[in-house]
């Protein structure tokens, strides 16, 4: 799973908790719906501004959607080297 990949899933899954279709959260943080698209199926990578606007948009500190990025990445990592044992 690449970083891409792993912010897609969490942003799909704050979306979805607020009941945010993808053309919502784009009109709410002046996006194109085809941008939300690219970036939950980890086809975009985000930059630190499209993340804040994200995180204000969604409720949430842009932090935590890093940190939920980063324990999906050691859980998948973590799981890869199980794997390999």
């Amino acid at each position: 799973m690449t970083d891409e990949q792993a912010f897609g899933i969490v942003l799909r899954k704050y979306r979805k908790q607020l009941g945010f279709s993808q053309e919502e959260l784009s009109f709410r943080c002046g996006f194109d719906r085809s941008f939300i698209s690219l970036l939950e199926r980890g086809k975009q990578s985000p930059n630190m501004r499209v993340v804040k606007i994200l995180a204000e948009n969604l409720n949430v500190k842009a932090s935590t959607i890093i940190l939920d990025v980063e324990i999906m990445m050691e859980n998948n990592i973590n799981q890869k080297n199980d794997k390999l044992e």
